[in-house]
Protein backbone atom coordinates (compact mmCIF):
# COMPACT_ATOMS: atom_id res chain seq x y z
CA UNK A 1 0.00 0.00 0.00
CA UNK A 2 2.89 2.11 1.02
CA UNK A 3 4.71 1.54 -2.60
CA UNK A 4 1.24 2.22 -4.38
CA UNK A 5 1.00 5.79 -2.39
CA UNK A 6 4.35 6.77 -3.41
CA UNK A 7 3.57 6.12 -6.96
CA UNK A 8 0.76 8.08 -6.60
CA UNK A 9 2.45 10.99 -5.45
CA UNK A 10 4.91 10.71 -8.05
CA UNK A 11 2.56 10.57 -10.71
CA UNK A 12 0.15 13.42 -9.35
CA UNK A 13 2.84 15.79 -8.73
CA UNK A 14 4.19 14.94 -12.43
CA UNK A 15 0.66 16.03 -13.75
CA UNK A 16 0.34 19.12 -11.32
CA UNK A 17 3.64 20.17 -13.16
CA UNK A 18 1.69 20.17 -16.04
CA UNK A 19 -1.05 21.87 -15.33
CA UNK A 20 0.79 24.77 -13.71
CA UNK A 21 2.15 25.14 -17.14
CA UNK A 22 -1.55 25.72 -18.47
CA UNK A 23 -3.55 28.69 -19.45
CA UNK A 24 -4.80 29.34 -15.86
CA UNK A 25 -7.91 28.62 -16.60
CA UNK A 26 -10.43 27.58 -13.92
CA UNK A 27 -9.23 23.50 -13.63
CA UNK A 28 -12.15 20.96 -13.56
CA UNK A 29 -10.38 17.83 -11.61
CA UNK A 30 -12.33 14.83 -12.90
CA UNK A 31 -14.95 15.86 -10.73
CA UNK A 32 -17.83 17.97 -12.54
CA UNK A 33 -19.00 19.46 -9.98
CA UNK A 34 -16.34 20.95 -8.38
CA UNK A 35 -14.22 23.63 -9.84
CA UNK A 36 -11.19 24.91 -8.31
CA UNK A 37 -9.43 28.27 -9.32
CA UNK A 38 -5.53 27.50 -9.99
CA UNK A 39 -2.84 29.41 -8.52
CA UNK A 40 -2.94 31.32 -11.69
CA UNK A 41 -6.04 33.67 -10.50
CA UNK A 42 -4.52 35.08 -7.22
CA UNK A 43 -1.16 35.60 -9.36
CA UNK A 44 1.36 33.13 -6.88
CA UNK A 45 4.60 33.56 -6.58
CA UNK A 46 6.76 30.07 -6.99
CA UNK A 47 7.37 27.90 -3.47
CA UNK A 48 10.61 27.96 -2.08
CA UNK A 49 11.83 24.29 -1.77
CA UNK A 50 9.73 22.16 0.30
CA UNK A 51 9.47 19.31 2.52
CA UNK A 52 6.88 16.26 0.80
CA UNK A 53 4.39 14.15 2.85
CA UNK A 54 1.51 11.97 1.96
CA UNK A 55 -2.00 13.48 2.68
CA UNK A 56 -3.54 11.54 5.41
CA UNK A 57 -6.25 13.23 7.14
CA UNK A 58 -8.24 16.18 6.55
CA UNK A 59 -7.56 19.22 9.09
CA UNK A 60 -10.27 22.29 8.72
CA UNK A 61 -9.29 25.88 9.43
CA UNK A 62 -10.32 29.66 9.12
CA UNK A 63 -7.78 31.57 8.03
CA UNK A 64 -8.29 34.11 10.88
CA UNK A 65 -8.59 37.38 9.19
CA UNK A 66 -11.73 39.12 9.06
CA UNK A 67 -12.95 38.90 5.60
CA UNK A 68 -14.81 41.71 4.14
CA UNK A 69 -17.96 40.68 1.24
CA UNK A 70 -16.85 43.47 -0.78
CA UNK A 71 -12.59 42.10 -0.80
CA UNK A 72 -11.60 40.66 -3.60
CA UNK A 73 -10.55 37.13 -2.14
CA UNK A 74 -7.83 36.54 -4.68
CA UNK A 75 -5.58 39.87 -4.01
CA UNK A 76 -5.89 38.83 0.12
CA UNK A 77 -4.70 35.53 -0.74
CA UNK A 78 -1.47 36.43 -2.93
CA UNK A 79 -1.39 39.25 0.29
CA UNK A 80 -1.15 36.17 2.96
CA UNK A 81 1.58 34.14 0.77
CA UNK A 82 3.40 37.29 0.15
CA UNK A 83 3.61 37.55 4.46
CA UNK A 84 4.04 34.03 4.86
CA UNK A 85 7.14 33.53 2.59
CA UNK A 86 8.28 36.93 4.09
CA UNK A 87 10.71 37.64 6.87
CA UNK A 88 7.70 36.93 9.81
CA UNK A 89 7.38 33.68 8.84
CA UNK A 90 9.95 32.48 6.06
CA UNK A 91 7.78 29.79 5.06
CA UNK A 92 7.78 27.55 1.81
CA UNK A 93 4.50 28.77 0.23
CA UNK A 94 0.69 29.56 1.68
CA UNK A 95 -0.15 27.26 4.38
CA UNK A 96 -2.64 25.91 3.19
CA UNK A 97 -3.50 22.99 0.31
CA UNK A 98 -7.24 24.85 -0.62
CA UNK A 99 -9.19 27.80 -0.01
CA UNK A 100 -12.69 28.98 -0.09
CA UNK A 101 -14.11 32.37 0.00
CA UNK A 102 -17.30 33.69 1.36
CA UNK A 103 -18.87 33.05 -2.03
CA UNK A 104 -18.11 29.81 -2.15
CA UNK A 105 -15.31 29.39 -4.56
CA UNK A 106 -12.55 26.85 -3.94
CA UNK A 107 -8.53 28.30 -5.13
CA UNK A 108 -5.93 26.03 -5.17
CA UNK A 109 -3.11 26.54 -2.66
CA UNK A 110 0.20 25.06 -1.79
CA UNK A 111 0.57 21.61 -3.43
CA UNK A 112 -0.82 18.80 -2.16
CA UNK A 113 2.18 16.87 -1.36
CA UNK A 114 4.09 19.44 0.68
CA UNK A 115 3.27 19.36 4.34
CA UNK A 116 1.49 22.41 5.38
CA UNK A 117 2.88 24.85 7.74
CA UNK A 118 1.91 26.11 11.67
CA UNK A 119 2.27 28.67 13.87
CA UNK A 120 0.82 26.41 16.74
CA UNK A 121 1.91 23.22 18.25
CA UNK A 122 1.04 20.85 16.18
CA UNK A 123 3.04 18.87 13.17
CA UNK A 124 0.60 19.35 10.22
CA UNK A 125 2.65 16.47 8.30
CA UNK A 126 0.00 14.42 6.80
CA UNK A 127 -2.39 17.05 7.33
CA UNK A 128 -4.65 18.57 3.92
CA UNK A 129 -5.20 21.98 5.26
CA UNK A 130 -8.58 22.94 3.82
CA UNK A 131 -9.45 26.58 5.16
CA UNK A 132 -12.57 28.90 5.05
CA UNK A 133 -11.36 32.68 4.44
CA UNK A 134 -12.79 34.58 7.32
CA UNK A 135 -12.77 35.16 11.14
CA UNK A 136 -15.48 32.78 12.31
CA UNK A 137 -15.19 33.73 15.77
CA UNK A 138 -16.29 36.76 14.61
CA UNK A 139 -18.46 36.04 11.06
CA UNK A 140 -21.02 33.84 10.48
CA UNK A 141 -20.07 30.92 8.25
CA UNK A 142 -22.24 31.20 4.75
CA UNK A 143 -24.05 28.33 3.53
CA UNK A 144 -22.91 28.71 0.18
CA UNK A 145 -18.89 28.72 2.05
CA UNK A 146 -19.96 25.66 4.16
CA UNK A 147 -21.43 23.62 1.41
CA UNK A 148 -18.34 24.12 -1.03
CA UNK A 149 -16.16 23.23 2.19
CA UNK A 150 -18.27 19.75 2.19
CA UNK A 151 -17.81 19.37 -1.28
CA UNK A 152 -14.23 19.88 -1.73
CA UNK A 153 -13.76 17.48 1.54
CA UNK A 154 -15.60 14.87 -0.25
CA UNK A 155 -13.82 15.27 -3.43
CA UNK A 156 -10.45 15.52 -1.44
CA UNK A 157 -11.17 12.34 0.43
CA UNK A 158 -11.76 10.41 -3.20
CA UNK A 159 -8.93 11.75 -5.01
CA UNK A 160 -6.45 11.15 -2.24
CA UNK A 161 -7.84 7.87 -0.30
CA UNK A 162 -8.64 9.65 2.48
CA UNK A 163 -11.37 8.60 5.26
CA UNK A 164 -14.18 10.85 6.28
CA UNK A 165 -13.51 10.11 9.84
CA UNK A 166 -10.38 11.57 10.19
CA UNK A 167 -11.99 15.32 8.94
CA UNK A 168 -11.16 17.35 12.56
CA UNK A 169 -10.92 21.31 13.41
CA UNK A 170 -7.38 22.73 13.87
CA UNK A 171 -8.50 23.05 17.20
CA UNK A 172 -8.43 19.17 17.93
CA UNK A 173 -4.75 19.09 17.30
CA UNK A 174 -3.76 22.62 19.00
CA UNK A 175 -3.85 25.37 21.51
CA UNK A 176 -5.98 27.67 19.28
CA UNK A 177 -9.53 29.01 18.81
CA UNK A 178 -9.22 28.23 15.43
CA UNK A 179 -11.71 27.40 12.92
CA UNK A 180 -13.93 29.45 15.42
CA UNK A 181 -17.04 28.83 17.33
CA UNK A 182 -19.05 29.42 14.12
CA UNK A 183 -17.47 26.82 11.77
CA UNK A 184 -16.19 24.16 14.56
CA UNK A 185 -19.58 22.98 15.71
CA UNK A 186 -20.20 21.02 12.09
CA UNK A 187 -16.99 19.45 12.58
CA UNK A 188 -17.65 18.35 15.73
CA UNK A 189 -21.52 17.22 15.77
CA UNK A 190 -20.36 15.12 12.42
CA UNK A 191 -22.62 17.46 10.26
CA UNK A 192 -19.46 17.97 7.55
CA UNK A 193 -18.45 14.03 7.93
CA UNK A 194 -21.86 12.58 7.32
CA UNK A 195 -22.76 14.87 3.95
CA UNK A 196 -18.79 14.15 3.03
CA UNK A 197 -19.78 10.41 3.01
CA UNK A 198 -23.36 11.07 1.50
CA UNK A 199 -21.58 12.41 -1.44
CA UNK A 200 -18.83 9.84 -1.81
CA UNK A 201 -21.54 7.48 -2.06
CA UNK A 202 -23.12 9.02 -5.17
Amino acid sequence: MKIFKLLFVFLFISLTFLSCSSSGKILNLSDPDIKILPRKSWKADDPKPFATHLPERITIHHEGEYLDPKENAADKIKRTQVWCMGPDRNWSDIPYHFLIDLEGNIYEGRNVFTAGETNTTYDPSGHLLLTCMGNFEEQELPEVQLNALIKLAAYCCKKYQIEPETIKGHKDYAETLCPGKNLYPFIQDGYIINKVKELIKK
